[in-house]
């Protein structure tokens, strides 16, 4: 009777042995694993280092043979622009559904700035560019290809995302082959309003940017209590104040938006020094460029703190939004006199 208790004790004692390993494996393998998601989220969520665009033109024309001609550099810089947001690290993360992608917010915020950015040029390069008036016929590649990036962005199936940017990315290459061409089958402008056109809508995104950054401490905003018609002359009308406060979880998430736009802008703006070089020169407007471009590299520096710092105007602690807020509105102030330049005769 003994041996028998003593057996079934034994054999109870083993079975509970094997369940704490299996929990210990278990626990191990769930802590390797979140482990590689939590490196794999970091190394996904790191900016992709900026590069030259002269130097990627060039690459591109000889590896294609094409020729270098106005506006190839512009185009090119666009394409290599888009497609970073599906080929550098992680891919494209907007989307994801999946760990540790699904997890992450700053590179999808970095993601949108940039594509937002796609969006503005691809509109401007069928609107105006490639158009010699307003009367003239618009450029059928560039015409399917703009639609593409202004699909959702989230849009995980049926079609991914990704599949739309990629088709829209092909219909630049296929305009650019046929500017390029010996015998040019398509057209790109490169002239002062045009240009100026185009930052109109790169001041406006610059001037809701540094809004929204600013708001990151709170700030008051003021409007007219009463409609304009019932206002009387020589009245002081009344004066609502409105206190406009970016919400605590999407402070982060703005700053990274912006520093999507500064990392796509800088380039699209460098490659516009290339293409535009004629007119910037005649209107002195060159130097203009470079500063704008100095200071949206600038928003660009490394961010050195673990996260976005949100601390009072003129507390202790660093207030990262509104030092983006600088740069990006002394690039907006920057790109008005820019404009005012070309608007001269």
């Amino acid at each position: 009777m003994r041996d028998w208790k003593s057996r079934l004790s034994v054999g109870g004692a083993g079975a509970s042995s094997k369940r704490q390993n299996l929990l210990k494996l278990l626990a191990g393998l769930a802590g390797v694993y979140l482990l590689v998601l939590l490196v794999l989220g970091w190394y996904w969520s790191r900016e992709p280092a900026a590069f030259s665009v002269q130097q990627h033109a060039r690459e591109a024309a000889e590896a294609s043979q094409r020729q270098l001609v106005t506006g190839y550099t512009t185009v090119e810089t666009l394409k290599r622009v888009a497609g970073t947001l599906l080929d550098k690290p992680g891919g494209y993360l907007s989307n994801d559904v999946a760990p540790p992608g699904v997890w992450l917010d700053n590179m999808p915020s970095w993601e949108y700035g940039v594509l937002t950015q796609v969006r503005d040029m691809s509109r401007a390069l069928r609107k105006d560019f490639a158009r010699s008036q307003s009367q003239s016929a618009e450029d059928r590649d560039l015409a399917r290809g703009e639609p593409l990036f202004h699909f959702n962005n989230r849009s995980w199936a049926l079609p991914a995302s990704e599949t739309e940017y990629r088709e829209g990315i092909r219909s630049l290459d296929r305009y650019l082959a046929r500017l390029s061409a010996e015998q040019p089958q398509a057209q790109f402008h490169a002239r002062a309003d045009n240009l100026n056109g185009w930052l109109g809508d790169v001041s406006t995104r610059l001037g809701s940017l540094s809004q929204r950054l600013s708001a990151s401490v709170g700030r008051v905003r003021l409007d007219f209590a009463l409609p304009p018609e019932q206002v009387q002359a020589g009245v002081v009308p009344p004066v609502e104040e409105e206190f406009v406060e970016t919400p605590w979880m999407q402070i982060d998430n703005i700053f990274y938006e912006a520093r999507g736009h500064a990392w796509a802008l800088s380039h699209l703006l460098r490659a516009i020094e290339v293409d535009f070089a004629d007119v910037l020169a005649k209107k002195n407007a060159t130097v203009s460029v470079r500063q704008i471009i100095r200071e949206l590299e600038a928003a660009q520096e490394p961010l050195w703190s673990p996260m976005v710092l949100n601390g009072s105007g003129f507390g202790m602690l660093a207030n990262h939004s509104l030092v983006m807020a600088n740069y990006i509105s002394r690039a907006n102030a920057a790109i008005m006199d820019l404009r005012a330049l070309l608007a001269q005769g």
